[in-house]
């Protein structure tokens, strides 16, 4: 159990220090002159599919809710 907590721990630990690296340093798509470093992670992209991640759970989630409901019913 300790070690899937320290997984999940450095995964999410990864991500933030990512997406403070590309705040802090400036960048086209927080806004800032081309001219600084570009981005570590296209923060746009991460967003879009974390979207399309969260839609087809919930999608998944309610087509096996429909399902036990026929199921039971």
């Amino acid at each position: 159990m300790p070690v899937l907590f320290g997984f999940i721990l450095g995964v999410i630990v990864t991500i933030f220090g990512a997406y403070v690296y590309d705040a802090a340093t400036g960048n086209v798509g927080n806004g800032m002159s081309a001219s600084n470093q570009a981005p570590m992670v296209n923060w746009g992209v991460v967003n879009s599919d974390w979207q399309v991640f969260e839609t087809h759970v919930r999608t998944t989630a309610d087509n096996i809710e429909r399902t036990i409901k026929q199921h039971t019913s």
